[in-house]
């Protein structure tokens, strides 16, 4: 197996000589990992998270709730101590301040945890990574102030700024512009049960990402609160009320993360072969689940069973016109395999990946340029003309998932080189581990 973690050093992204058979198993689910989480620091108990991931974006979240005064440690399956175990173990005490919370680039810990720190005594302070500085943060802020938090920000309406904790929010009804990020709904819905008198959110205008707020709802509803949710005139939802109540604590399993599966599942297409992820849930509210669905569209045959989800493809990809408003986080992988489609594609509904690690879509575009395909900036997503690939050397921007999209290509475009693919320890830290030997399963590239 292959890591790296010098950060600006280029990877050779391995290519596929053959047909795959592999099985890969993916650790558990970042987005739910860290719901679990902040919904663990409110239990009313103690709460053991089974399998959940161990990446940087889990470890900023479980240090946020350590400087708010949560006991989290790891322990083996039985909850026993273990500063190697796989479980994490968290036990919620009283939130205080003052403390500091480094967000890196992690969307779940930025917008997830101002709310949590309203409810703490003391001041809290937010920062992160430089590209975090950008992302947008003003919804959250004014929906935090609208139910009676104090929050500085200097007019910037993004980090750096302090949350001053009084110890409880009264709660009540708030309006919501989610037009940036679905993880301004997520994040206050997940601290709703803690308030007084429970939350009443309305969303305003369309929100992207509707997916992972029916994921906050079902966390939710799995550990006791009582949630209401009403569509609106769109027949999207946009109004959830919650109840004041308590969280249960107790033995939590995590999913496998759907959307890490993507690239994984795609190189079945790009290589031949086929791929199978062990222990794909029969439902969920990830996003990631909808790739059963893209990759048949895009010439796989995908099979749902007791031993996974197994993908076989032939090497032939079809081109694809998909709206991805509801799994944006897919985008990469699915440009990558549009890249090395048989005709032209188009990506749409997108708009809101402009505000994520990067711009995604700007992002995207000019590294489909870069390898010779001819792809353009619409202005919700990309339209891609596969071209005459060349081997080139693909930045990802310190963004995880663009360096999906570098290794996909890379299967097939030998040469191919990954500026910075350590930045996949954001949510699977051994991803060029992984990647090397489903690779060595179709013979050496």
């Amino acid at each position: 197996m292959s890591t790296l973690t010098t950060s600006g050093v280029a990877w050779p992204a391995p290519v596929a000589a053959g047909p795959l058979d592999a099985v890969v198993p993916v650790p558990g689910s970042k987005s739910l990992t860290n719901r679990y989480l902040l919904l663990a620091a409110i239990a009313a108990e103690p709460t053991q998270l089974h399998r959940p991931l161990h990446s940087r974006d889990s470890a900023l979240m479980v240090d946020a709730l350590r400087a708010l005064g949560v006991r989290v440690e790891h322990v083996d399956a039985d909850g026993r101590p273990d500063p190697e175990g796989p479980d994490l173990l968290v036990d919620p005490g009283p939130l205080r301040g003052p403390a500091r919370v480094d967000c890196g680039l992690a969307g779940t810990v930025m917008r997830f945890v101002p709310p949590l720190a309203a409810l703490a005594d003391g001041a809290v302070e937010f920062d992160g990574d430089p590209r975090a500085r950008e992302r947008p943060m003003g919804a959250l802020i004014d929906a935090l102030r609208d139910l009676g938090a104090q929050v500085d920000d200097d007019g910037r309406a993004a980090m750096p700024f302090t949350v001053h904790g009084t110890g409880g929010l009264p709660g009540g009804t708030v309006e919501v512009d989610a037009g940036a990020s679905s993880q301004f709904v997520s994040g206050l819905l997940l601290v709703a049960p803690a308030l007084a008198r429970g939350l009443d959110l309305r969303r305003v205008g369309p929100m992207p990402s509707q997916p992972h707020v029916a994921m906050t709802v079902d966390v939710l509803r799995e550990r006791g609160a009582v949630v209401e949710v009403t569509a609106g005139e769109d027949g999207e939802p946009a109004r959830w009320r919650v109840e004041p109540g308590q969280i249960a604590g107790g033995l939590v399993p995590v999913e496998p993360d759907l959307s890490n599966a993507g690239p994984f599942l795609a190189a079945a297409l790009v290589a031949g072969g086929k791929v199978q992820v062990p222990d794909w849930p029969a439902r969920t509210s990830q996003a990631g689940d909808r790739l059963r669905e893209l990759l048949v569209q895009l010439g796989a045959t995908v099979e749902l069973g007791p031993a996974g989800l197994t993908v076989t493809g032939t090497g032939s990809i079809r081109p694809l016109d998909v709206d991805l408003s509801d799994a944006g986080e897919l985008t990469p992988v699915v440009a990558a395999l549009c890249t090395l489609a048989e005709g032209p594609s188009r990506i749409r509904g997108v708009a809101h990946l402009r505000g994520h690690e990067t711009d995604r879509i700007a992002a995207l575009a000019t590294e489909i340029n870069r390898l010779g395909g001819a792809a353009r900036e619409t202005d919700d997503g990309l339209e891609i003309e596969p071209g005459v690939l060349r081997p080139a050397r693909l930045e990802t921007y310190a963004d995880h998932r663009m360096a999906h999209f570098a290794a996909v290509v890379g299967l097939r475009v030998k040469g191919t080189q990954i500026v910075d693919v350590a930045t996949t320890s954001k949510t699977l830290p051994d991803f060029t581990g992984m990647w090397t030997d489903m690779v060595a399963t179709g013979g050496r590239g």
